[in-house]
């Protein structure tokens, strides 16, 4: 999928994170704050990066904000800024069923 235009999902808020992902042009650019990173920094990247590719997004900047959210939040949370940034129309659902 080729990202079309800049798209956030996610709050700031506790057990949640804060997902922007943009167009980008030499493959995924990726920068993670968590107070969490020494513990679980290579499982948050592990995770947006395997759900960029499930998504089959090559080239993107991508930021996370994490205040210790789940795997399938991290996932879901992907998920929702990529298809905020696909979809130009607003009248047109997102794409779920690829998933």
């Amino acid at each position: 999928m080729e990202l079309k235009k800049a798209a956030m999902a996610g709050t700031v808020e506790s057990s949640d994170a804060q997902i922007t992902v943009e167009p980008g042009t030499n493959g995924i650019e990726l920068n993670i704050e968590s107070s969490v990173i020494q513990q679980y920094g290579r499982q948050i990247k592990a995770v947006v990066l395997e759900t960029l590719k499930k998504l089959n997004v090559k080239n993107a900047k991508v930021s996370v904000v994490d205040k210790g959210a789940l795997d399938c939040t991290l996932k879901a949370r992907v998920e929702g800024a990529v298809f905020r940034s696909i979809n130009d129309d607003p009248d047109t659902p997102n794409p779920w069923e690829v998933l």
